[in-house]
């Protein structure tokens, strides 16, 4: 599989905006500091490329449970699938246990991965009721164990995604920041909202600049970036040393263009034509399909058809009739005639 650059302006070159300047995390070098959030279900690794064919520096893999007795599931292993992505690759893995943590960090590094992330941030449900994600927040001596243990585990460079803290009121992400630092974390992505925000309400960057100003590994800020306009702003309340773009890229991949292009102007590209949009929604069908197979490729196909249909007149409409399609070629065709129609 390949995804070719899509729409990047040919005239665009070196700018001196420190977002679009490399990043060096544990020796590695990142091509530019706008970084593609991971998010379960979505941040596969087409998505990965796509997003990195649109101008993205880096993008971080879908989390990975630490329990060797999952590592075969299927959906392990298209997680845990690096074919022709861009280096550096960095795997996600999320635990309670030490021992299994380190283990699953072991495990990436042998799939191919170059930089270990673990979660601490994820709200779902499922995840914290393991004591995993953002529930590990609670208890600030396990984090330290299983910090120390994931970087001495392997001899690669290990980041830490997570949250301003479990609950309003007892945000805690100073003392999680100052221990990632001391067990040799090489850079740390913040969430600006607490568990208990889940995704609710806006971000708040002030902790995350006073993380930035105390401890000097990077500091990625995450959370509610939707606009180019929108990273610049963040980049200035909070210092950051890059920004992390999650569900705004949902749908509209290009948003890393976008932000690029902003940053190295000061202007506003226009949104894409429905003629672009098609053309970068059929690739991106076409790499699904055969990344995923017959079955479960027409299956996730449909979330992100929904996301790229969003806002075009008659859309509703269509996706209703669109989640009828059980193939791969007939979803292909009815997307297709649809955005054709719209032209």
């Amino acid at each position: 599989m390949s995804i070719k650059p899509l729409f990047l302006p040919s005239s665009l070159s070196a700018s001196d905006h420190p977002l679009l300047q490399p990043l060096i995390i544990g020796g590695l070098t990142i091509e530019n500091r706008l970084i593609v959030a991971p998010m379960a279900g979505v941040t596969d690794n087409p998505f990965r490329r796509l997003c990195k064919s649109f101008g993205a520096g880096h993008a971080v893999s879908e989390m990975i449970i630490a329990d060797t007795a999952l590592y075969a599931r299927k959906k392990s292993l298209y997680r845990a699938n690096f074919d022709n992505e861009i280096a550096p690759i960095s795997a996600q893995i999320a635990g309670a246990e030490p021992d299994k943590l380190a283990e699953a960090a072991r495990y990436q590094i042998d799939n191919g991965a170059q930089i270990i992330d673990i979660n601490m941030g994820c709200p779902a449900k499922k995840v914290c009721r393991k004591l995993a994600g953002s529930a590990l927040l609670q208890d600030e001596d396990l984090v330290a164990r299983l910090l120390d243990t994931a970087v001495n585990a392997v001899d690669a460079p290990v980041t830490l995604k997570t949250r301003l803290g479990y609950e309003n009121g007892r945000e805690n992400i100073l003392r999680i920041a100052r221990r990632a630092e001391q067990a040799g974390i090489a850079a740390i992505a913040i969430h600006g909202r607490t568990r208990e925000d889940m995704y609710t309400g806006e971000a708040r960057y002030d902790l995350i600049r006073e993380v930035k100003e105390s401890v000097s590994i990077p500091v990625i800020a995450n959370g509610d970036i939707d606009s180019a306009q929108k990273a610049q702003r963040v980049y200035e309340l909070t210092g950051c040393d890059a920004v992390m773009i999650g569900r705004a890229a949902q749908g509209q991949p290009w948003l890393f263009r976008d932000v690029r292009h902003f940053l190295q102007t000061g202007e506003t590209l226009p949104a894409p034509t429905i003629s672009e949009i098609k053309e970068i929604v059929l690739a991106h069908l076409q790499e699904l399909y055969e990344f995923y197979g017959e079955y479960s490729g027409c299956r996730i196909a449909r979330k992100h058809i929904a996301w790229y249909t969003t806002g075009i007149p008659n859309s509703n409409v269509f996706r209703q009739a669109m989640y009828f399609e059980d193939s791969t070629a007939g979803q292909f065709r009815v997307v297709e005639a649809f955005l054709c129609a719209h032209e």
